[in-house]
């Protein structure tokens, strides 16, 4: 039976009736009631008379300029310094995210936030709209305490999830593009960035489905560059105030969010215990100066938040300075770059200047996801495009296992992971064992076009040396890959439960369907994936 076009433009109408709508821009005419709860005279203070900054305060004493840097490998290790500082803060905490997962491990750090906030610290938290996903996420609640606020950038105007493919057919420049930065800034003297969202997959390396990550947390000069980056951000016409969302104003939500606060504290005493011995360990550990810290110069680099309204021909002409920084470290190596990278797609910018390196005798060691491991199979499907290449000319390639035991874990003494889906999720670079690089950006043209990125470029050969080890311990977990006279590559490795090394001529722990999936995601436009 054939639907006559009115019956049809009526169906497809129906999901708008009733839809609830928000601003994608503060220049709406909705926000003109909006008052900031926490604006510019709450952060005048002086940070170096913070509690965190007394601690070091001799080394901090050293130079306008000087930072501290101290990796963070693992996840648990990760949880416990966020809640850590969360509880050292007496002036303000800010948080800017791409993807907030609502779990228990979620629901405990935002707990931490909501009892900074009871004591007087003024916390602000920006999140991507996509990366939320959740009208009424229990963060999203949060913005009706009086000393936290609560935007999203970004935004959807129609709030049906069935909504949302429609929509971004429609302005597909814009929502194509996320906020992928990653800020955590506890009084604007310390801070921490890199790779990890905020979700339990970050962080407890017992869930399924565990992302192999690193941050580094910062004190010192570099925090003022990251403070202004989030201002940015927090101040541009795309953040939206949670108060705009229908849902995020429940009573009855946040009511029931106090309750659920209760019951994480109720729910396991033993559990709670730990995680505050840990905490409480974390904190006594940094007040005794007990933090392995580097200290250097550095810089902070962020795309400005206009990068997500730029056309597509702006976009795919756009340089950065994060790309542009990029280049110019590259081009300044003379010994060796050490890779860790989640998503490697280097485009053939990227691979001229790798093939340059290696040409010159510069060592390239590069570690990234295997397809059995990685989570995006369309970027795995154009990086063998430039995989092979590399091979031929030099570069050492490793591709991280399924299953991989998490040596960094096992360093600071937590207990070995076990077997599971195991994803790599740095982004990290070290050039002439001199400068860091570690943030948000991943090394595929979505990073470099699309989404806005951060990240924080260090000096100091004490740091570059622990984060190029940190890489070199993760070759060990990984398939090293070689290349034949005719082109055909070799997996050779020894998986967490194996006796001797083994070696296989197509990718290791993938069935056919996966590597024919693989094939078909090649098709897709390189700048797309």
């Amino acid at each position: 039976m054939l639907i006559s076009a009115k019956v049809y433009w009526c169906l497809l109408a129906l999901p708008l009736i009733g839809c609830a709508t928000v601003p994608t821009s503060t220049q709406d005419t909705r926000l003109n009631g909006y008052i900031p709860k926490i604006t510019d005279a709450d952060f005048d203070y002086d940070p170096m008379q913070t509690p965190i900054a007394k601690c070091y305060a001799t080394e901090l004493s050293r130079g306008k300029y000087i930072s501290g840097a101290t990796l963070i490998e693992d996840g648990t290790s990760a949880f416990t310094v966020r809640g850590a500082f969360a509880r050292m803060a007496t002036k303000t905490i800010d948080l800017q995210t791409y993807i907030y997962s609502n779990d228990l491990t979620s629901k405990v750090l935002i707990g931490e936030l909501k009892n900074a906030a009871d004591r007087g610290v003024k916390v602000r938290i920006l999140l991507d709209d996509y990366g939320t996903k959740s009208d009424v996420a229990d963060v999203m609640l949060l913005n009706q305490h009086p000393n936290i606020e609560v935007k999203v950038f970004n935004t959807v105007r129609r709030r049906s999830k069935l909504l949302f493919m429609p929509q971004l057919f429609m302005d597909f420049n814009r929502l194509n593009s996320r906020m992928h930065n990653k800020l955590f800034i506890v009084d604007n003297i310390a801070y921490i960035t890199g790779g990890r969202n905020i979700g339990s997959n970050y962080f407890v390396p017992e869930t399924s489905a565990n992302f192999s990550d690193t941050d580094v947390l910062f004190i010192g000069a570099m925090t003022k560059y990251a403070t202004k980056s989030f201002n940015e951000y927090w101040n541009h016409k795309l953040s939206i105030p949670a108060s705009m969302f229908p849902k995020a104003k429940s009573k009855h939500a946040i009511k029931k969010l106090e309750k659920k606060f209760a019951e994480i504290q109720n729910r396991s005493a033993e559990d709670t215990r730990i995680y505050n011995t840990s905490v409480m360990m974390t904190e006594r550990a940094f007040k005794q100066k007990n933090f392995d810290f580097s200290w250097g110069r550095g810089t902070f680099l962020a795309d400005p938040p206009s990068k997500v309204e730029m056309t597509m021909r702006e976009k795919e002409e756009y340089r950065g300075e994060i790309v542009k920084k990029l280049q110019d470290l590259w081009s300044k190596t003379r010994k060796s770059v050490y890779i860790s990278a989640a998503y490697f797609v280097p485009g053939m910018g990227g691979l001229e200047h790798l093939r340059n390196e290696t040409g010159t005798g510069v060592k390239v060691t590069i570690v990234t996801n295997s397809l059995s491991s990685t989570n995006a199979t369309s970027v795995y499907a154009k990086w063998e495009k430039y995989r092979t290449e590399l091979l031929k000319s030099g570069a050492d390639i490793y591709e991280f296992m399924l299953s991989a035991e998490n040596l960094r874990a096992k360093k600071h003494g937590r207990a070995r992971q076990a077997p599971g889906f195991s994803v790599l999720h740095s982004k990290s670079i070290v050039f002439d064992d001199k400068i860091s690089w570690i943030g948000s950006f991943n090394l595929d043209p979505r990073s470099a076009y699309f989404n806005t990125e951060n990240v924080a470029i260090f000096e100091s050969a004490d740091f570059a040396r622990k984060l190029r080890d940190m890489i070199v311990d993760d070759t060990k977990t990984s398939w090293h890959l070689t290349i034949d006279k005719n082109d055909n590559i070799k997996w050779t490795g020894k998986r967490l439960l194996d006796t001797e090394a083994h070696t296989y001529s197509h990718s290791p722990d993938t069935n056919i369907f996966r590597r024919i999936w693989k094939n078909i995601c090649k098709l897709m436009p390189e700048k797309f994936v």
